[in-house]
């Protein structure tokens, strides 16, 4: 069985105010602080996606109640503190979800017993050598399955040492990496030294904000961040946290706003961080209306703003370094408004989209290419030309949710009747992303094959 969309475009002007999913990223490391904490904690605004399930269950494997995500996005989560995770009784399954088995492989790695962290076929396909490195190098004993000189899932751990104690840690990341720099910072929450990790550039810093929050001595310096141990100073207690929408998600809705002329649409709630908002910098200044009314911030210092923007004549735009860093994620989203600006659109420094869900540089070429648009890809670069004249197509998601969304936006914008094979994928991030779009006026169909 199998689910595809079928959309009919050219859509009507979409038009309204909605909420997006909340953060993955911000619910994931929500739910673990909450596993270490004293006592229970409740998160509201979780997404209801696979990848963030699959972080509650694990814990749930480890010994923590947690009760939801239920219906309205809130869990329950009874703490056991920082020295009450107990070992599984079988292997830990993350699912599809890379930020699950990266951040729990780094709290795993400092726990007095053995477990085994394993996923689907897709995430059994991406790079894992970038966590373990660094924390053997701390003395962490971690292995994976060696293919050439990569490591990849199912990762094994077992205790560290005679003391299962770890050590400090001082790490370059040779590519910046929330995921990573996020890993070993718990890890280092149990450390016998500091932990200091240096990015290129920095990465978004959920984790920092939520363990400073905590009370956790974290200071950061730049694309530096330092973490003191914090074993034998005692843990926390639990919290009542909120989580922002995600501004990842509603990356497609500001793209469809953008392409579908008449369109006029307003994102409520959103996690406005900059450290994830290069995409609204960008189409700014691709002559993008976007713009950001502030609705304050969280407990742990998260901005909140509700995101409007209109349908717009664009100029080509350029993505790299930094800026890359910044809307990693909302790369499909941003190719799709390239195929409409006038000029070359560029993104470069890309070849961490070579090992996201799916090859997204390929994926998007492909996409893009059955859509009528003119692109070009190299082993980091990405090249996007418009302003296209859409043509229908029937293409594939590649199993990437990113890369579905993306499709569904571009079909809104093309001449007939187009087809997207493959969705169930955008389960994992946005099971409710055809409703949403339904909301706005899009002529969207979810149809399931036997």
């Amino acid at each position: 069985m199998s689910v595809r969309w079928r959309i009919e475009g050219p859509a009507r002007p979409l038009r309204g105010r909605l909420r997006v999913p909340g953060d993955k990223s911000v619910a994931h490391r929500a739910l673990v602080l909450a596993a270490l904490a004293d006592g229970e904690s409740r998160i509201e605004g979780l997404p209801d996606g696979l990848d963030v399930r699959s972080t509650a269950a694990v814990l749930a494997a480890l010994g923590v109640r947690v009760d939801g995500p239920d219906g309205v996005g809130a869990a329950r989560v009874r703490g056991v503190g920082f020295g009450g995770l107990r070992a599984p009784s079988g292997s830990l399954q993350c699912g599809n979800s890379g930020t699950t088995m990266r951040l729990l492989t780094g709290l795993l790695a400092a726990q007095p017993f053995d477990c085994r962290l394993d996923g689907d076929a897709s995430l059994r396909r991406r790079p894992m050598r970038r966590i373990v490195e660094p924390l053997r190098e701390r003395g962490a004993r971690v292995g994976g399955r060696l293919v050439g000189d990569e490591l990849y899932a199912p990762l094994e751990i077992e205790p560290s040492g005679p003391d299962r104690r770890l050590g400090g840690l001082q790490w370059a990341l040779p590519v910046a990496s929330a995921q990573v720099k996020g890993a070993l910072l718990l890890s280092g929450l149990y450390a016998t030294g500091p932990t200091v990790v240096r990015e290129p550039t920095r990465s978004r810093d959920h984790t920092e904000r939520m363990l400073r929050a905590l009370g956790v001595p974290v200071f950061a310096d730049g694309s530096s961040v330092r973490l003191d141990p914090v074993q034998g100073r005692g843990g926390w207690n639990g919290f009542d946290w909120p989580v922002p929408g995600d501004v990842s998600s509603a990356a497609f809705l500001l793209a469809a706003a953008l392409v579908v002329p008449g369109s006029h649409v307003v994102v409520e709630g959103v996690g406005v961080h900059p450290t994830r908002t290069g995409l609204l910098d960008v189409l700014r200044e691709m002559g993008a209306p976007a713009a950001v009314a502030s609705k304050g911030r969280t407990p742990y210092e998260e901005p909140i703003g509700d995101i409007e923007i209109r349908h717009a004549a664009l100029r080509a735009g350029r993505v790299d370094g930094e800026r890359l860093v910044r809307m990693i994620d909302e790369v499909p989203a941003f190719a799709v408004v390239a195929s409409f600006a006038h000029g070359i659109s560029v993104v470069r420094d890309a070849a961490e989209l070579r090992v996201k869900e799916s090859d997204r540089i390929e994926a998007l070429c492909a996409v893009l290419g059955a859509f009528g648009v003119r692109c070009a890809a190299g082993v980091d670069v990405l090249h996007v030309e418009g302003p296209a004249a859409l043509r229908a197509a029937r293409v594939s998601s590649a199993g990437d949710h990113r890369i579905a969304m993306a499709a569904a936006v571009l079909a809104l914008a093309a001449e007939g009747e187009s087809f997207v094979e493959d969705v169930a994928c955008v389960r994992t991030s946005w099971p409710g992303f055809v409703d949403a779009l339904r909301s706005l006026g899009a002529a969207i169909h979810e149809e399931v094959q036997t």
